[in-house]
């Protein structure tokens, strides 16, 4: 068996007086689909946001490929989120002002690439999630699935090795929903990418390979793996 890719151990985090999380454990190796569960405040955002290096805990560690993100500056964690994490949430959360082919090369023309180079590769992922006729088109012009569809082709066009979902469907109806978890496990998997999905829906959650509960702060595996 290989080692995790991401990990977290006894991670606690709470905002003033009250705990989103008291001793989460958490991990995921490379392309593995891995669904967060909980009911409603039960803390499985936080841990998304903490194993993203978005948030620091209040205690424990975090640690991707042998490094410990809890003792990494800010500067560091943010080239990371940059360079090696992909992210998509519920509203996709494209510039409205850029084209779709724009938003998707963004993450690359932010690390440096030349635009030309980065919107050739932008136009390939759009092409592989089934949305290339919405390259020139505002997000403002496009359906809401295929608006989660060029989010989720922007969390992948670093060739990113975990992506972070936060109920990537919970703004879809259940036939875009189900397209958009198809294309995003599907791809992840090819590319050998982790994925960490956070959901409430049993159904989105059938497309990962296990299941965390988290609730009351704590993470449990229902195959009692960690």
């Amino acid at each position: 068996m290989t080692e995790p890719l991401l990990s977290a151990s006894a991670v606690d985090k709470a905002y003033g007086p009250t705990p989103a999380l008291a001793g989460a454990d958490f991990w995921i190796r490379a392309g593995e689909v891995v669904a967060v569960m909980g009911p409603s405040g039960s803390g499985k955002s936080t841990l998304l946001h903490c194993l993203a290096g978005i948030v620091r805990p209040d205690a424990g560690t975090v640690t991707y490929d042998g490094r410990d993100l809890t003792s990494m500056s800010d500067a560091h964690r943010s080239a990371l989120r940059r360079s090696d994490f992909g992210f998509v949430f519920q509203f996709g959360r494209l510039v409205p002002e850029l084209s779709c082919v724009e938003n998707v090369a963004l993450p690359l023309r932010l690390a440096g690439e030349r635009r030309k180079p980065a919107e050739r590769k932008a136009l390939e992922w759009l092409e592989r999630l089934e949305v290339a006729d919405t390259a020139g088109k505002r997000p403002g012009e496009v359906s809401g699935g295929q608006g989660q569809r060029i989010a989720v082709a922007r969390s992948l066009v670093t060739s990113p090795r975990v992506v972070f979902a936060d109920e990537p469907t919970g703004a879809l109806d259940s036939l875009n929903g189900e397209r958009v978890m198809q294309l995003l496990t599907d791809t992840a998997r090819d590319t050998g990418a982790a994925v960490v999905l956070v959901t409430h829906e049993a159904r989105v959650a059938a497309y990962s390979d296990r299941e965390i509960v988290v609730r009351d702060g704590r993470a449990r595996d229902t195959a009692g793996l960690a």
